[in-house]
């Protein structure tokens, strides 16, 4: 007897029972915990929960806003969401743009807080991570959509993911995997499935990788420290991150608005708070995304239009210039966004290991504001998972502007 992972919900356990067999493969439960993969490894899963209702009414925004996938990005504010949270709550406003969206999880706070909330960024991917989660109030990955991802194609040639990345990241059945998946996303009608199913995707592909960030390759069983996340197959994370991703999924009966788009183009238009998290000019290194994450932002789009350095030992794709990276841009540029937000309620969020400097950045602001307040917090990073990681210890400012 088959056991369903939805308990009493027949019309859930039905969708389950309806991946049984999904064009010869089989994916059935073997029980609440564990499931079938196609090598036939038995993995172990969490127990999912019934999803009989989209709406969130009620619940403390911090409780839904917890339940965000962590994401091991560069300058995420995951673990500072109370924080971000106690200075946005005494703020009159009712809808908020965030044009540096990064992982989604302050946008999704602002969200779980009944705000109207347009997610951007100048990258695809954090844009594609925003319109799964913050766009999108409805839509969740259901069977006949998770039957359509698995579905076996009969094209024997390798893929672009195998053909370009072979023996550069991952194992080769993961990249069968991660080409079949991205051609059958494709498949799905609707946008925000397709968006789901990207960042269950995305995430998966993180997880995986050893530091979390795309700048080393080949042999990684260096940074091998044990983790579950290392011994699951692509694959097997991609069954796990359906889960995750309808699990953040709820209707705060906004129209919520995500797309990829530089923050001189977002328009200021019937928001009044933006929520501004630019890149920081580090004292040292450098602050490039694309450096790190240029696998992830081709996979957000299968590398449509994108053109590969084939020099490049990990095949990256060309930065994106962002006047926010650079010293001799970057206080002029911090300027012309003060402006630009004139009419808004700003909240700023900044490091003291960035450049410019707090004293300047207050200077700036208010030249375009009348009352500017800067709130205070220490906080430690923790970026990067092997043992001779740098836990940085800063200083973190919401400096808001009004």
């Amino acid at each position: 007897m088959k056991h369903s992972p939805w308990g009493k919900s027949a019309e859930l356990a039905t969708i389950w029972t309806s991946l049984d067999t999904c064009m010869g493969v089989q994916y059935c439960l073997m029980s609440k915990e564990q499931k079938l993969t196609e090598s036939g490894t038995v993995i172990p899963l969490p127990t999912p929960r019934p999803r009989l209702t989209y709406s969130r009414d009620g619940v403390p925004p911090l409780e839904q806003a917890g339940e965000y996938p962590e994401l091991r990005y560069m300058g995420s504010k995951r673990r500072l969401l109370p924080w971000i949270h106690d200075v946005l709550a005494p703020l009159d406003f009712e809808a908020a743009l965030d044009p540096f969206c990064g992982s989604g999880c302050v946008g999704y706070l602002m969200k779980c807080m009944g705000k109207r909330v347009v997610a951007t960024d100048f990258l695809n991917f954090p844009a594609t991570l925003a319109k799964a989660t913050i766009e999108n109030n409805r839509q969740q990955l259901d069977g006949p959509a998770i039957k359509t991802l698995l579905r076996l194609t009969r094209k024997r040639s390798p893929g672009f993911v195998e053909r370009t990345y072979s023996g550069i990241f991952y194992t080769p059945e993961d990249l069968r995997f991660i080409d079949r998946v991205s051609l059958n996303i494709n498949e799905l009608e609707d946008e925000h499935q397709q968006s789901l199913a990207r960042s269950a995707l995305i995430r998966s592909c993180l997880k995986r990788q050893p530091r979390g960030v795309f700048t080393v390759s080949g042999d990684l069983s260096k940074y091998d420290d044990g983790r579950r996340d290392l011994r699951l197959s692509i694959e097997e994370h991609f069954l796990e991150q359906i889960e995750v991703f309808n699990g953040v999924v709820f209707d705060n009966h906004k129209r919520n608005f995500a797309r990829r788009g530089d923050v001189f183009s977002s328009r200021p238009d019937n928001v009044d708070l933006v929520y501004l998290d630019p890149p920081y000019v580090p004292r040292s290194d450098d602050n490039c995304y694309i450096k790190r994450y240029h696998f992830l932002e081709g996979l957000s789009c299968y590398w449509e239009g994108l053109e590969i350095d084939e020099s490049t030992k990990v095949k990256k794709i060309p930065k994106r210039y962002t006047p926010f990276s650079y010293r001799r841009t970057a206080i002029e540029a911090f300027d012309r966004m003060f402006k630009r937000f004139r009419n808004q309620k700003i909240v700023l969020s900044y490091s003291s290991n960035g450049f410019p400097d707090l004293e300047v950045l207050v200077e700036l602001m208010s030249r375009h504001k009348g009352k500017v307040t800067t709130h205070r917090r220490p906080h430690r990073y923790h970026f990067g998972t092997h043992s001779r990681v740098a836990r940085a210890m800063v200083e973190e400012y919401l400096v808001v502007g009004e």
